[in-house]
């Protein structure tokens, strides 16, 4: 392992299970000390058209996995629903680590429904997960990172972001994804945007999407199980693609986890960093909109 995160601390929003949890397995691999968070140190609920499930993954969990492989990890339980909790999240891991080098955006909610049955609370709740707590994570992240020279944060977003291919499937006629996919098209706009006003600064800010679709707990019961699925190892690898380099060389991208390593040959690697895994082709069925390079 080329340990190219030595020396640097990331924090991972939503890593008790998932692609959160694979994140930070990848990102610890490389030798970051990464902080952990999700809402509660037991497992959360995941709760749509107002029913409460209870998912499997915690804290504690995703902290031992690190651990066992010889990372570091600290694990702190963060609301990210709650303004204060929120707001507070950056200045925790300051005084657990006293840095913070990488902010991975990851935590989320989703809750589909076509637009004429959704809820104000879940039109809400789904623009405060994918563009206020990027914002204000994001916010409070800079001036540490402008303050140390370097920094990287990335915000996870997703295929939906993108137009839907013509002629309309019947996913995107039924699925109910469309306010969620308006809010992580923003999220990219976002990235694009926060990237260019700190370019100067060499804070590099990119976003990492699924090609596909990944199967966690949490998003099992809104892919059709038809649906093509990628391993979350691409996934992590990309992101840590998006947290080395100085901002010059790569920053504002949105980048797909199967077309951006397919394009670049880049190495994937299990999330423990020891084993190379095979190169995947992007599917043939992927949205067409997708630049392999990156947006």
């Amino acid at each position: 392992m080329s340990k190219k995160l030595k020396g640097r601390t990331a924090l991972v929003t939503g890593s008790s299970r998932g692609i959160g949890r694979a994140i930070a397995q990848r990102l610890a691999a490389e030798g970051a000390t990464v902080v952990v968070t999700a809402r509660s140190h037991t497992p959360s609920p995941s709760i749509r058209g107002g029913d409460a499930t209870a998912l499997p993954g915690t804290i504690g969990e995703t902290v031992a996995l690190i651990e066992k492989a010889g990372g570091r990890a600290i694990g702190l339980a963060a609301d990210l629903e709650d303004a204060g909790q929120r707001d507070n999240l950056v200045d925790r891991v300051l005084d657990e680590t006293g840095r913070i080098d990488i902010l991975v955006n990851n935590a989320g909610f989703a809750d589909y429904s076509v637009v004429e049955a959704m809820s104000s609370e879940t039109f809400d709740r789904t623009l405060e997960h994918y563009l206020r707590t990027p914002f204000v994570l994001t916010r409070a992240a800079i001036p540490h990172m402008v303050g140390q020279g370097e920094g990287w944060i990335v915000n996870i977003g997703s295929v939906t972001g993108l137009a839907p291919a013509r002629p309309y499937r019947d996913y995107n006629k039924t699925s109910g994804d469309v306010v969620y996919a308006s809010a992580k098209a923003a999220l990219h706009r976002f990235t694009q945007g926060v990237a260019a006003e700190v370019l100067d600064a060499n804070v590099a800010v990119n976003c990492v999407c699924p090609s596909s679709a990944i199967r966690t707990p949490g998003a099992a019961q809104l892919i059709p199980d038809d649906f093509p699925t990628e391993p979350v190892e691409y996934l992590a690898e990309t992101v840590l693609a998006m947290c080395h380099l100085p901002a010059a060389e790569r920053t504002g991208l949105v980048a797909f986890s199967l077309h951006y390593p397919w394009s670049q040959q880049l190495p994937v690697h299990t999330l423990d960093g020891r084993e190379v895994l095979p190169p995947l082709e992007p599917p043939a069925a992927a949205n067409p909109n997708i630049l392999p390079a990156g947006l």
